[in-house]
């Protein structure tokens, strides 16, 4: 039976995330699940829908295909490349604010997260007025290529990749066979098991450790961007608390707040405000952000929605920076009683919203998704 190492391995996945061990109630169980349906369509996907002689750009992290404290601001694509061959990126730069470049030196799994041997972002590359560009390389090991489009504005458009490996560029991949199907299931079995098993691991190593409800200074983002600072933390509080975080605006073109789940994956983005970029934030005069986190609303515009999430990760991004980020640059945050923050926001009166100019903030989130992903 054909499918039958994919079978087993969505039967192992499954037990994998029945088994979490911070899983407390059922909602817990059922949002795992659900990631693990968006795992096994993109494993199949990747394992199906790829040829390694004829590389294509797979879109394998989305709203739907999570994994990794996925970025809501960021557009991800990917391919295998092979070491020894020429492969050559083409495409037309978009008006988003950052396209970065990268290639890791292998996959993340748990118990090893890959070293990156190039990193960039398109400021290196030769772009052209029209928008186009083209770079050329040929990797020394077999690695993983990985393109990241960044939105600080979700109403900027869309840029265009491709990828080709010049020596077998104008041909076409051999006709299927018995042996490569039977590969590619197995393929996308195993895929399925270790990605399970990688970002139930990763934050073991960046972010369980830390301080309950503290965030970090910003620092390198670990992984090899080359332009991205970043600032995580945990949380852990009660439907009666809120978290109240405070930063400076700075110089950095791109700015990005999110929450994540303990399954490290992004909360739902598209029809709920869970994370919040540059664009998106309000900020106050006197220059910082102030950003309210909690389940119950609080009646701000800042409002991070946890979705009934008492335990989850916070995760800051600057990235395109110019200079080095410090202490001073970062976010601090203290947890405060729900009916305290009309005292604890300095601006409260100009901070506030309506549930009608909320519930526009919500359609336009849905409509500017919905754009970037059929455009």
């Amino acid at each position: 039976m054909f499918s039958q190492p994919l079978a087993d391995a969505i039967a192992e996945a499954e037990r994998l995330v029945a088994e979490a061990p911070f899983i407390e109630s059922e909602a817990d169980l059922l949002e795992g699940l659900q990631y693990l349906a968006g795992c096994i369509a993109a494993c199949t996907h990747v394992a199906f829908d790829y040829d390694r002689d004829h590389p294509f750009l797979h879109s394998g992290t989305g709203p739907f295909t999570k994994m990794g404290l996925d970025n809501p601001d960021t557009m991800y694509f990917g391919t295998r490349v092979q070491p020894g061959h020429e492969y050559v990126v083409t495409g037309r730069r978009g008006t988003t604010t950052d396209v970065s470049f990268q290639l890791l030196g292998g996959e993340y799994t748990e118990e090893v997260v890959p070293d990156s041997e190039t990193a960039f972002d398109d400021r290196k590359l030769d772009i052209a007025a029209d928008g186009t560009f083209e770079w050329r390389f040929t990797p020394e090991t077999p690695a993983q290529l990985v393109i990241r489009e960044v939105y600080n504005d979700w109403s900027a458009a869309r840029g265009t990749f491709a990828i080709a490996r010049t020596d077998t560029a104008g041909t076409a991949p051999a006709p299927l066979s018995r042996e490569l199907l039977e590969k590619r299931y197995a393929v996308a079995g195993k895929q399925l098991v270790q990605r399970v098993k990688t970002w139930l691991q990763f934050p073991k190593w960046f972010y369980d450790n830390l301080p309950v409800n503290t965030l970090t200074a910003p620092r390198l983002t670990p992984g090899g961007l080359a332009t991205q600072y970043s600032s995580v933390g945990h949380y852990d509080i009660t439907p009666a608390q809120a978290i109240v975080i405070t930063l400076p605006v700075t110089d950095a073109p791109y700015l990005g707040f999110q929450l994540g789940s303990l399954w490290y994956i992004s909360l739902d983005y598209i029809n709920h405000q869970t994370s919040l970029n540059g664009t998106q934030a309000q900020a106050d005069p006197d220059g910082n952000i102030r950003i309210v986190v909690s389940d119950a609303n609080p009646g701000v515009t800042n409002w991070c929605e946890t979705l009934g999430h008492a335990k989850g990760y916070l995760q800051f991004r600057w990235q395109r920076v110019s200079r080095e980020l410090t202490e001073a640059d970062g976010p601090t945050m203290q947890v405060v009683d729900m009916a305290d923050i009309p005292d604890v926001l300095p601006y409260y009166a100009s901070n506030k919203i309506s549930d009608e100019d909320w519930r526009a903030r919500i359609a336009l989130r849905q409509k500017l998704i919905g754009e970037r992903m059929v455009g």
